[in-house]
């Protein structure tokens, strides 16, 4: 049985440091990159994160319509998190 309490983050791997995510696919790539480079499943991520595995195929998809909660926690479970900030050169 994994020992690995739920929501926490299950590792680090090499990612570059930010993504610049502008839609709904390339969340999902840098899901499912991140989530390759840990050696895991989808059916693993569903697992530890208490979701279905249709809902991570669909993340991973760019389905733009998936909960936003719980892609923020399939991403805390993989170590990743959102920051926003104002765009480059965007006005203030």
């Amino acid at each position: 049985m994994d020992s690995t309490p739920p929501n926490t983050p299950i590792g680090n791997a090499d990612l570059p440091r930010e993504a610049i995510v502008r839609s709904s696919q390339e969340l999902g790539a840098v899901v499912r990159e991140q989530r390759r480079s840990l050696a895991l499943t989808q059916l693993d991520i569903a697992g530890l994160g208490n979701t279905g595995n249709r809902f991570i195929v669909e993340l991973e998809q760019g389905k733009p319509t998936v909960q936003l909660q719980k892609v923020l926690a399939v991403l805390d479970l993989l170590g990743l998190e959102v920051v926003v900030r104002p765009k480059a050169g965007a006005h203030r």
